[in-house]
C-alpha cells in the first residue's frame, strides 16, 4: 500500500513535471516565432526543461512504485528548485511564478520526509 504522503509527493511531483513542459512548449514557439538573442542559448534552455521534465516525470513513476531510488533524484530536483523560485519571486519580483514552485518544493521535500514515505522508500537490506 502507498502512504498517503508519498502518493501526494508523487502527485506534487507530476505536476511540476507537467508544468515544464508546458514552460517547454512555450519555450519552443518562442524560439520558432521571435528572433532570440541566441539561437544556441534558447535550444539549451528547451533542452534543459525538457530533462528536468523527464526527471521529474521518472521520479513521480518512480515514487508511485516505491522505488527507493526515485527518493534521491526528486529531492536533489526540489533543493535546485528552491533558490530559483526564490530567485524568481523576490529578486525578479514575479511572485506568481516563484510562489508555487517554492511551495511545491517544500511541500515535496517536507512529505519524502516524514516517517511513513520514509519507511516505504528506505532500502532495507536482509
Amino acid at each position: 500500500m502507498i502512504p498517503t504522503q508519498v502518493r501526494a509527493a508523487a502527485g506534487i511531483v507530476a505536476a511540476e513535471a507537467l508544468a515544464l513542459l508546458a514552460a517547454v512548449g512555450v519555450l519552443a514557439v518562442k524560439t520558432a516565432t521571435q528572433e532570440p538573442d541566441s539561437y544556441g542559448r534558447a535550444l539549451l534552455d528547451i533542452a534543459f526543461a525538457l530533462g528536468g521534465a523527464l526527471l521529474l516525470a521518472a521520479g513521480a513513476w518512480g515514487l508511485i512504485r516505491l522505488k527507493p531510488a526515485a527518493r534521491t533524484p526528486v529531492i536533489v530536483m526540489q533543493l535546485l528548485a528552491i533558490p530559483v523560485a526564490y530567485s524568481l519571486a523576490f529578486q525578479a519580483d514575479r511572485v506568481e511564478y516563484g510562489g508555487p514552485i517554492l511551495v511545491a518544493a517544500v511541500a515535496t521535500l517536507y512529505l519524502l520526509f516524514t516517517p511513513p514515505a520514509r519507511e516505504a522508500l528506505d532500502r532495507h537490506r536482509d
